[in-house]
């Protein structure tokens, strides 16, 4: 977390910050662990320094160790930079006479300058994803026309498919309805007299 990289914004806050964690670790006092531990001061006075100064040192980077995770999670860093671009440039367009609405103002607070700049931005992402949800409706117009279309012939061939099974029901039936002694009468008659056109 505590680097030379950034803009200045972010080395004045980085340094305010390493500030605050030395101080929070350092809160309390020799005097104050003395309280807390006055038979292990008193028995072992160079020991109890050392695990005071021991217990501080940790306070301090387990404080500098869980900022930096935050400060990682949440790209802090980028974002004050970003700031400090944003700002730098609203003064450098002050100095120039460019009147806009982001212009450095010693009143402007820095969210409404980070709006000023954020908004245009963000309405264009609104119209790009507005074109993209016209497309990918129109394709769901288009996919919801094909599977219809699907149903549609599917529903057909069922349609067919039962009729020819009807048909191959009734004629089932009518099958067996039929004298089975009399077709094998035909059938052997036919096969004699198909024997007896075709001599070999």
């Amino acid at each position: 977390m505590f680097d030379q990289d950034g803009s200045r914004r972010w080395m004045h806050f980085q340094s305010a910050l390493q500030l605050a964690i030395q101080r929070s670790a350092r809160k309390w006092t020799f005097e104050d662990f003395a309280e807390c531990f006055p038979l292990y001061v008193e028995e072992e006075k160079n020991a109890a320094s050392v695990t005071f100064n021991i217990i501080s040192d940790f306070i301090e980077k387990q404080d500098r160790d869980d900022i930096t995770q935050l400060f990682e999670k949440y790209r802090v860093r980028e974002n004050i930079d970003i700031l400090h671009k944003i700002v730098t440039d609203a003064k450098t367009r002050k100095e120039r006479g460019e009147i806009t609405r982001d212009v450095w103002r010693e009143d402007l607070q820095p969210r409404n300058a980070v709006c000023a700049r954020t908004i245009p931005v963000l309405v264009a992402e609104a119209a790009r994803l507005r074109e993209t949800l016209a497309q990918l409706e129109e394709e769901n117009r288009e996919l919801q026309t094909q599977l219809d279309d699907n149903i549609q012939a599917k529903d057909e061939a069922d349609l067919k498919t039962l009729e020819l099974l009807q048909r191959l029901e009734d004629t089932y039936t009518q099958w067996e309805k039929l004298p089975m002694d009399i077709i094998e009468d035909w059938t052997v008659q036919t096969a004699n007299a198909l024997k007896s056109s075709n001599p070999q």
